[in-house]
């Protein structure tokens, strides 16, 4: 697990863009800046659908403060792909689908409504050292 005062874990994911897949290596895509990291268990969900746009409305904001801002879910990246698109997400929307990550950060529901292994509704900021100072 992740505490606040812990150097983040490096990582890689995928992020499916434009018809080819990237892998997103955490925290060195940060570039030395601050880094937010949006874990969100599914899109198109009604609860996570708002709260992307609502992190894409306040996008300005984290521009403004030069943090870095990454969704993750448990997601396929190419469901992520599509929700991005659809909902015009400006940032890059990352997916667990094998749940490594969210089980380090420990941000996994073992089961929801049926449904094992989503993403937990978290979210952590790191600061330009790595350093995780909110979760």
């Amino acid at each position: 697990m992740v505490k606040v005062g812990e150097k983040i874990p490096e990582f890689q994911l995928p992020w499916w863009k434009e018809n080819k897949m990237q892998m997103v290596s955490i925290p060195s895509a940060f570039q030395g800046k601050k880094g937010v990291l949006f874990f969100f268990p599914l899109a198109f969900s009604p609860v996570c659908t708002e709260e992307m746009c609502e992190v894409r409305d306040e996008f300005q904001e984290f521009a403004g403060l030069d943090a870095a801002v990454y969704g993750i879910s448990v997601d396929s990246p190419f469901v992520l792909e599509a929700f991005a698109n659809h909902y015009h997400i400006p940032f890059p929307l990352l997916s667990d689908f094998n749940k490594e990550v969210s089980r380090r950060f420990d941000a996994l529901h073992e089961e929801v409504l049926g449904l094992k292994g989503i993403a937990k509704r978290s979210v952590f900021v790191v600061d330009g050292e790595g350093i995780v100072q909110y979760r």
